[in-house]
């Protein structure tokens, strides 16, 4: 409720918590990937998509509205690093300050996500060594 008695949503939609399709936003329905119709054809909007969808895909695949806000930041942060890179490799002056937060930040909403360097175990089991004849 708001101090003028209005409200943000309706007593109907408060209780479902969720807006008809309808009523969300084109970025929310997952028709626009950016808000006010940005042009998602230039290389660092594919970058964007890409990397969002490869986070998306490292979670699991069905991220909670929570987990998709904290992925949406942590790919801006990596666009704007990869960003920075080559503009460094390009010559350009590197911002050390800026780009060691940005870095940090990524970092730590990567975390948050749950996302770590895992080592794969390449200790055969007992069936594969015998299937290669005793050699590893």
């Amino acid at each position: 409720m708001l101090e003028n008695g209005g409200e943000i949503l309706p007593s109907s939609s408060r209780s479902k918590g969720v807006a008809k399709p309808e009523a969300r936003s084109r970025v929310s329905n997952g028709k626009d990937l950016f808000l006010d119709g940005v042009d998602g054809r230039s290389a660092l909007a594919r970058r964007y998509r890409d990397i969002l969808a490869q986070l998306t895909s490292d979670i699991g695949g069905d991220p909670s509205e929570a987990q998709s806000i904290i992925i949406r930041r942590a790919t801006q942060l990596a666009v704007w690093c990869e960003q920075a890179e080559a503009d460094a490799a390009a010559g350009k002056a590197l911002n050390i300050g800026e780009y060691a937060t940005a870095t940090n930040t990524l970092r730590r909403l990567l975390l948050d996500l749950g996302l770590e360097r895992r080592m794969r175990d390449i200790t055969p089991n007992i069936d594969a060594y015998l299937t290669k004849g005793g050699t590893a």
